[in-house]
């Protein structure tokens, strides 16, 4: 069993590489591999796309590894694996962003991402540090994972889904803010799941064991 965490130069995944090399060895969920490598995702029976930054430098540096995006989708679309976006990883899921300027995404779930507009103009934008996630679907990757239970956030835009089905989770800041999303095999977090402690963890075992 390989889990791959793709590498494609935006953000520190040492921290995450770490995270899911643990919960790995707990779970005798096989092996965990950082890499840019297209044949190398190609093998991958699981896939994580993490993201730090904005959404366009982020889409920029991962189509400007060449391959690395085509084999993403071939292991995740057409071959059906399951896939985790993280934060930015995340949003890159959806039709398009409009940080800065309007960039498509990969449309895998209809939606757009949009700036955090909190209705108490007492609430800071970045959305930073931790808050309480609300369930709002179940799914296989939240297994354990209650409404109260907390995650850190550090996010200036959220996804907005289109089809209310798709958005499993949220927080309250100044109104709702989208924290997981999921479609068929794939799964989405704002949050960081490697910085949220219990949850996280949690999160991530669900991941590494889930079979859709």
């Amino acid at each position: 069993m390989l889990t791959v965490i793709v590498d494609y130069e935006s953000g520190n995944l040492h921290s995450a590489q770490k995270a899911f090399e643990r919960v790995a060895r707990e779970q005798g969920a096989g092996e965990v591999l950082v890499t840019s490598d297209p044949d190398t995702v190609r093998r991958a029976d699981r896939v994580v796309l993490p993201g730090d930054g904005a959404f366009p430098a982020c889409r920029r540096e991962l189509f400007d590894h060449r391959g690395l995006f085509e084999a993403i989708e071939e292991v995740v679309v057409t071959g059906g694996r399951p896939f985790l976006g993280i934060c930015i990883g995340m949003q890159m899921m959806a039709t398009r962003g409009l940080e800065y300027s309007e960039t498509p995404g990969f449309d895998w779930i209809g939606g757009e991402v949009v700036r955090i507009d909190p209705a108490d103009g007492a609430l800071k934008v970045p959305h930073m540090g931790w808050n309480d996630l609300v369930i709002d679907a179940p799914h296989p990757v939240l297994d354990g994972v209650t409404t109260g239970d907390h995650a850190y956030f550090v996010h200036s835009y959220q996804f907005r889904v289109a089809d209310p089905g798709d958005l499993l989770a949220h927080v309250d800041y100044g109104g709702p803010v989208t924290a997981i999303v999921g479609r068929g095999t794939m799964v989405g977090t704002q949050f960081h799941p490697e910085k949220s402690q219990a949850t996280g963890l949690r999160l991530i075992a669900n991941f590494l064991t889930w079979a859709p």
